[in-house]
Order: structure tokens, then sequence, then C-alpha cells
């Protein structure tokens, strides 16, 4: 048996049709499309692709996209007046801080200050209270577990009453994700369990696993014999392990691997993630969703 591969980049473009479709409808009836702001101090070279793909993206589906990019050594204080002024734009419906930050500048301080109601990276204390609530309390789950979840819906895995086991206890990827399969309703009413690094037997927790999600940034951790036949496999690990010689550009590149031993695992598992084009390109997809989402609250139509 070899695994059905859930493609992140074909499932991206599906998404992203729907999003252009909703905006268009929007616009129409309602005379608007959705801000996006994105702020980017500095000139780190991985933030500029980031950016510019988030961008690229943006003005694809119709948004108002405003790049604010500033220098390095901007200072706090003004880094937190510009947060603050997008704030009060009614015209922006979400606020993007590229991270990292310059090393002056505290992380928390700067995305705390971003309105809860703007804030579609979903990472405001705010948002991550309305996750553990959950509900109808959720506004922006972060975008690459929101992604994970779109993954495994999309491609017909039953999650009601499935045994979901996450490896990995990251603020960004393993508890939210954690969150939302646990939550009531469709895509969700699973048993999860968080395992980590210094889990006693983490190869026993992963064999039980129907639904295996591992964000543990540890390459090859997951071994094809920890996997439970048939199981759907979701790989977040991005690890780069070495470089090569493009074909096409003669430039070097990076090799990249995932958390999984993906070889092996897919002869296993009944459903699994590529790295790359998996998990990856689901990240700025749901941004792009929690973006629009936010105008549609605006509107009163959520």
């Amino acid at each position: 048996m070899t695994a059905k591969l859930i493609k992140g980049t074909e499932l991206r473009d599906k998404i992203l049709e729907e999003i252009e479709a909703e905006v268009n409808e929007i616009k129409e009836k309602h005379g608007v499309v959705p801000g996006l702001v994105t702020i980017l101090a500095g000139e780190d070279p991985a933030s500029i692709s980031y950016v510019t793909a988030k961008i690229k993206t943006a003005h694809k589906l119709g948004f108002n996209e405003i790049q604010d990019t500033q220098p390095a050594d901007l200072s706090e204080e003004a880094l937190l007046e510009i947060v603050e002024k997008y704030n009060k734009d009614d015209s922006i419906n979400g606020i993007l801080v590229q991270l990292p930050l310059p090393k002056h500048i505290d992380d928390k301080k700067i995305l705390n200050a971003i309105d809860p109601d703007k804030d579609v990276d979903g990472f405001h204390p705010v948002n991550v209270g309305r996750l553990m609530i959950g509900g109808d309390a959720i506004k922006f789950p972060p975008c690459t577990p929101a992604g994970i979840q779109e993954m495994i819906v999309r491609s017909g895995v039953e999650t009601s009453g499935a045994e979901v086991v996450v490896v990995g206890r990251s603020n960004i990827v393993g508890k939210p994700i954690a969150n939302l399969m646990l939550q009531k309703g469709p895509g969700a009413n699973s048993t999860v369990t968080i395992v980590h690094t210094r889990t006693k037997d983490l190869a026993a927790h992963c064999k039980r696993a129907d639904i295996l999600i591992v964000a543990a940034g540890v390459p090859g951790l997951v071994k094809p014999e920890w996997i439970k036949p048939g199981a759907c496999v979701i790989d977040v690990g991005v690890n780069r392990i070495g470089e090569k010689i493009s074909e096409k550009t003669g430039k070097k590149i990076a090799i990249l691997s995932g958390d999984v031993d993906f070889d092996a695992a897919k002869e296993i598992a009944g459903y699994i993630t590529p790295v790359p084009g998996g998990v990856g390109p689901m990240t700025i997809t749901m941004l792009m969703k929690n973006t629009l989402k936010s105008l549609k609250f605006k509107l009163g139509i959520a």
C-alpha cells in the first residue's frame, strides 16, 4: 500500500479560488475588499521572501494590500506607533508584523499591541484564549494549524472519535492544532494526545494514532515502525539538512527533510504530506482566509 499524498499546493489553489470568488461577491454587494498590511522591519532575506509571497497572493485575490517596510534601526516606540495607526484604520482588516524583528525590539510587546480583531496571525493572547474557549469564540486560528485541519478534512479523513497524536508542543503549531482537533464540531471531535522529545516511549504513542501530526523540528524523528497502518500523517517539519546544485538554475539550493522518514512512511500510512509541498503552502492561504473573515466580522456576515 502506498499512501495518498495530501498536496498542499493543490489544496492551496482550490482554497484561494474560493476566497477570490467570495472577495468579488463582497466587493459587488458591499463595495469593499479585505485590507491587509504587512509590516517588515529590516532586510532579513527569509522575511523578505515570505512577505513578497504574501503580497503577491493578496494582490491576486483582489485585497487592498499595504507593504510597510521600515529600517532595521527603527525604534520600538516608533513601531508601536505604526501598529496603532493601522489599528485605527478602518480600511485595514488584518495586521501582520513579520518576525523575527530586530533584536532591540520586544516581539511580544509588538504582537500584543495589535488589535485582537485584526490579529489575522492568531498570536495575540486574546485570540489564544478564544481558541481555548472554542466554538463561536474562535475568530482567527493560527494559520499553520488551521491549514493542517483543512488538509485533514478536505482529504476525507474522519476526525470524529479519531486518536490524534501531536508530536511537538510549540505555541505556533503543537498546542493550537491540539486545541483545534479536540473542539466540538465538524473536522474535530478527536481524542488528542500531545507528546514531545521528552515523552517516555514516544514510539508507542505515535503507533496508536489514527492521525499523526509531527511538528518537532527534528529531521526523520518519526520512524516507519512508529506509524499505524493506514494512518493519516501530517509532517510539519521543514529541516535544512544540506545543499545541492539546482539542475534548472545551476545555483545552490537547500535540501529539505521533514520530521518523518517519508519514503518508508508512505508505504505504511494511508495519507501523508510531502516535504516540501505539504503543509507549507497552506500557511499563507489561511492568512488570507483569516483576513477575509475579519472583514466579514466587520460587515456582520461572518
